[in-house]
């Protein structure tokens, strides 16, 4: 059993938080792709028409998942009996209310925009070959990225005021790996291309619809889907994340993924 008193289990209790968050990005993928599914067919022409092995197999993967995950939950509420999950309260909001959350929203991208591009710097020529499969170059160029060392970005009054009112499953955002402010990513933690990915999938988005629609979007999504992960501005990034880390390379135009989504009101 790991102990922080040991020095080398500090550092294995650090490989595995890491390895832990890795999972937890691949589970939000799956999570992501699944909500999508439920939303266009339904339950019994899946079951009907649904590929045999690919639903038995998949069925059986997220049996699995739901054993380990939920024993685990078990042993934390064990040692710590506050931590028992208690029903999430719905709280409903006003047009107006609705219209506010849409300016906070626009108004946090912005003001993170204008603190963190003094500190930033262009992607690299090597960065550029990378992402230039799936992105504009002429984007690309255009992108600033910057990492916060030994610091990390504060809950704005964004987050803090509709947690405040009851709202749970709201981003953690001095936790999340990257956020993208308009053209600028910033990283909270290590740098990752995966997350680098992710925020450029949102960069692009912005891009096309204008940043007040996408503040819109983002928080009707979240209104309606009751989380963050579930918005489908971060559906469709978590899929495109995760099909630019499969092992065998995949050719696909961000650009015209968002566009499609877009003009079918996906979002």
């Amino acid at each position: 059993m790991y102990s922080y008193e040991n020095p080398e289990d500090r550092v294995l209790i650090v490989q595995m938080n890491s390895e832990l968050r890795q999972a937890q990005l691949e589970l939000l993928s799956a999570h992501c792709a699944t909500h999508q599914l439920r939303l266009h067919y339904a339950a019994d022409d899946l079951a009907r028409f649904g590929r045999r092995d690919v639903l038995r197999k998949s069925a059986e993967a997220a049996s699995a998942l739901n054993d380990f995950y939920s024993s685990l939950q078990k042993q934390m509420t064990e040692q710590e009996p506050d931590a028992r999950p208690r029903p999430t309260p719905v709280p409903s909001l006003s047009d107006e209310q609705i219209a506010q959350g849409v300016e906070w929203l626009a108004a946090c991208l912005r003001n993170g925009r204008e603190r963190y591009l003094p500190h930033s710097h262009p992607l690299s020529g090597q960065q550029i070959a990378a992402f230039s499969p799936h992105f504009p170059v002429a984007l690309l160029k255009r992108v600033r990225i910057a990492e916060l060392k030994g610091s990390r970005f504060p809950e704005p009054e964004l987050v803090t005021k509709p947690r405040a009112m009851g709202f749970t499953n709201l981003p953690d955002m001095p936790h999340m790996e990257s956020l993208t402010f308009i053209d600028l990513v910033v990283f909270n933690e290590q740098f990752s291309e995966r997350a680098l990915f992710h925020s450029l999938v949102h960069l692009v988005q912005i891009q096309a619809v204008g940043l007040e629609r996408y503040a819109e979007l983002w928080i009707r999504g979240f209104l309606k889907t009751r989380a963050h992960f579930t918005v489908p501005l971060e559906v469709h990034a978590f899929s495109l994340a995760s099909r630019f880390a499969r092992p065998v390379p995949e050719n696909f135009s961000v650009e015209d993924e968002v566009l499609r989504w877009a003009a079918d009101e996906r979002y």
